[in-house]
């Protein structure tokens, strides 16, 4: 029985809790993708870029702050410079949309060139974010590290294997929640919600009722720009800030928006987490994990890892193909807000 729940602890300290936190950054990242998706109607490839972006000036500012001796005590300082950062990549993402996308859309362009729009968009936003802060890790995480540590746990439960839970990883969760929760709420009980959904659903329709599409454009441009600060700076504080990263983990992103069904928020949310345990699932060594479940002498010599850490990324690609090839509308069919 104890080997069972060393097994247990193993997969949460290794595979679980990582997967949960993984999950959250990616569905909120998802989220913005996805509100592009159904108030604009392109895919918006610089939205990597923003969560660089929004990261970057978060950094800045909690550095700030921290050379000034201001901080959270045990919570990372960056929770309070978040804010600010989250209002540098509003007023970014609107005066993009102010001179790149809003000539564009008086155009009535199709998609495509929106798209074509968002990839020069994406490099300029690269550069900008690399030549401000340059292209090397950084790591901003002060504070406590750990809600709870390995040796701790091993202690209370008497159990061989411990659970390590840093503090960025109950962050991540909670924040995740509090933020997903808000945005339904917004989007199903105010008038600004109700009317982005309606003019997703129908834009002429809603054009007709008298909503205002500046607004309905504006708000969903500020909604994107929150949910990518907040997950890019999440993303940074479980792990580290380097401005590559972020156009890397663009195809994860994309992949839980369409394995969802791109254009509904519940589907970015699920295809999320859908992605996130796949990749930690395929590159998690199952060896020890094996040993605690086979009898003694059985347990296998090699790592019984199905990937390398190495090719994570190609788990998302996969997947995304594979949904794409069987049912390309997505786990909740690809509906609008």
């Amino acid at each position: 029985m104890e080997d069972i729940l060393n097994a247990i602890v193993l997969m949460t300290n290794f595979l679980i809790v990582p997967g949960l936190a993984y999950g959250s950054q990616l569905a909120l990242g998802a989220l913005g993708i996805t509100l592009v998706y159904g108030i604009l109607r392109f895919s918006n490839f610089a939205h990597g870029e923003t969560m660089a972006f929004g990261t970057m000036m978060t950094i800045l500012v909690t550095w700030f702050l921290q050379a000034h001796g201001i901080g959270l005590g045990p919570l990372p300082t960056a929770l309070i410079a978040l804010p600010v950062g989250a209002a540098a990549t509003v007023v970014l993402v609107l005066l993009t949309d102010k001179w790149v996308y809003c000539f564009y859309r008086r155009q009535k362009s199709p998609p495509v060139i929106f798209l074509i729009a968002s990839i020069g968009v994406m490099f300029l936003m690269n550069g900008i974010v690399r030549f401000i802060i340059g292209p090397k890790d950084q790591v901003f995480t002060d504070g406590e590290r750990f809600i709870i540590t390995a040796g701790e746990f091993k202690q209370l439960s008497g159990l061989r294997e411990g659970l390590a839970i840093k503090t960025t990883q109950g962050i991540t969760v909670i924040t995740a929640i509090v933020v997903v929760a808000a945005l339904f709420w917004f989007l199903n009980k105010t008038r600004t919600g109700k009317s982005m959904r309606a003019y997703s659903d129908n834009e002429d329709l809603a054009l007709l009722s008298g909503i205002n599409p500046d607004r309905v454009v504006m708000v969903a441009w500020i909604f994107t720009a929150v949910l990518a600060t907040i997950a890019g700076t999440l993303y940074g504080l479980d792990k580290s800030f380097k401005p590559f990263v972020y156009l890397q983990i663009l195809l994860p992103l994309f992949a839980s928006a369409i394995v969802g069904g791109l254009g509904n928020p519940l589907g970015a949310i699920a295809g999320g987490f859908v992605i996130a345990f796949s990749e930690v699932s395929f590159t998690f060594a199952y060896r020890k994990f094996l040993a605690y479940l086979v009898p003694d002498g059985w347990a296998p010599d090699g790592l019984v890892q199905l990937l390398s850490t190495d090719y994570k990324f190609a788990v998302s690609f996969v997947i995304l193909v594979l949904v794409l090839l069987v049912k390309p509308t997505g786990i909740f069919s690809g509906k609008s807000l």
